[in-house]
Parts: structure tokens; sequence; C-alpha cells
């Protein structure tokens, strides 16, 4: 009778040993299913943060880029062109000569750049002394500010697209100096 009385003595303690060991195993894998979720979970917001900040640098850098584009147009937008014309008459014993004379000048605000650039034009009864003048302006907006705006405008664009390299030689005469620019 002993060794029944041991078998029911020690058969609570085995049952709750292996209950034990039940309950453990089955909260090991509970926990291990909260850790992954946990984890992929984590790995989404680390996602989203990394394409956030990829974007936000894409937008800060077209930001400037806008900015150098209409800093450019503004100091473009600075510069102006004087003109004023004028009738003068030639008289010699055998003929009468008419002739324009028109006068340019260009300034940045109101610093002139030039001197005065004088063209005379020959000038026939009968014709547009306005539409005459427009044709020699050398100063003039479809010529020389137009002509500088555009190259320096391919310039900015050039430098945006060189290599490291390149845009180092080239950034001084085209971006503000690396000091300025906020890190």
């Amino acid at each position: 009778m002993q060794f029944d009385a041991l078998i029911w003595l020690f058969l609570p303690l085995f049952i709750a040993g292996g209950s034990a060991l039940l309950s453990f195993y089955i909260m090991q894998a509970r926990m291990e299913v909260a850790i992954s979720k946990e984890r992929e979970a984590l790995a989404e917001a680390k996602a989203v943060i990394s394409s956030n900040e990829v974007t936000l640098q894409e937008r800060s850098k077209a930001i400037e880029e806008e900015a150098r584009r209409r800093s450019l147009d503004d100091f473009m937008q600075d510069f102006r062109v004087e003109e004023r014309h004028y009738v003068r008459e030639n008289k010699s014993a055998l003929m009468r000569r008419k002739s324009v004379v028109m006068q340019e000048r260009l300034y940045f605000r109101n610093i002139p750049l030039s001197n005065w650039v004088e063209h005379e034009m020959t000038v026939e009864e009968g014709t547009d002394i306005k539409q005459a003048s427009s044709g020699v302006s050398v100063f003039n907006k479809s010529g020389f500010l137009e002509e500088q705006q555009t190259s320096l405008g391919r310039l900015s664009d050039n430098v945006n697209e060189a290599s490291p390299q390149s845009r180092q030689m080239i950034a001084p005469f085209v971006e503000p100096a690396p000091d300025r620019k906020a890190g």
C-alpha cells in the first residue's frame, strides 16, 4: 500500500509540473506572437518615416532651387534700359538729310552700367521713327537682357545636373557660399 500512497502523493505534483510546463510554452508562444506584431508595426513605422524623410529632402531641395531661381529672376528684373531718341537734321548745300539718333544706357536699379550707346539711322519721309529705332537697340528686351537671363538659367540648370567635382568648381559663381547654407 505504500506504493499506492506514493503514487497518489506524487501524481498531483507531476500534474502540476506538467501543467506549469504547458502553460510556460503557451505563454512563450503568445509572447513571440506579440513580439512579432510589435516588430511588424515598428518596421512599418520605420518605412513611413524613411519615405517621409526622403520626401522632405526632395521638397527642401525643390524649395531651395525655386528660391534660387526666383532670386535670380528678381536680380535680373533689377536691370533696365533707358532709351532716348531725337531727330537730327543735317542740311548741306545739295541735300537735306534727316536721321534719328537713339541713345541707350543699361542700368542696375539706379546705377548706370554703361555709357550712352548712340545709334544714328537715316530716315526717309513717311517712315515710323519708333518702329525704325526698335530694331537697332543693343540692350532691348528681346536682345541683351533676355539672352543673359536664359544663359544664367541654363547655367543654374547645368549646375544642378553636374557631378559633385564640377559643381564644386562652378559653385562660387552660381551658388551661395557653403557657410551661408542652412545645414
